[in-house]
């Protein structure tokens, strides 16, 4: 069945770096978007990053751009989310999800399985 584990995920402090790794199974890995989301406690899930079946990536949050970068490694199956110069903004758990293009929304139905998540933790 199709698989999407989160690792990574951490207590860390600020201005600290984490890689979060996201393993898939179970499926066509290659021909799929692989997004990452985030949700704080009491805030919606929101987009942070995508990158498509050809690799190339989408920002769905201003605050991240030039700190977090995506890739993914079709012959693992593995998308990498690396975050640099973390905040406590950042806090919150980090979900990857797959799709069959790249969305910033977790609601309309694009991306069809979810991970678990895993949890990030900024200390100030």
């Amino acid at each position: 069945q199709v698989q999407l584990v989160e690792s990574g995920g951490d207590l860390v402090q600020s201005g600290g770096s984490l890689r979060l790794s996201c393993a898939a199974s179970g499926f066509n890995f290659n021909v799929y978007a692989i997004g990452w989301f985030r949700q704080a406690p009491g805030k919606e899930r929101e987009g942070v990053l995508c990158i498509r079946s050809s690799g190339i990536s989408t920002y769905f949050k201003d605050s991240v751009k030039g700190r977090f970068t995506i890739s993914r490694d079709n012959a693992k199956s593995t998308v990498l989310l690396q975050m640099t110069n973390l905040t406590s903004d950042d806090t919150a758990v980090y979900y990857c999800a797959r799709g069959v293009y790249c969305s910033g929304s977790s609601r309309d139905g694009v991306y069809d399985h979810w991970g678990q998540g895993t949890q990030v933790t900024v200390s100030s």
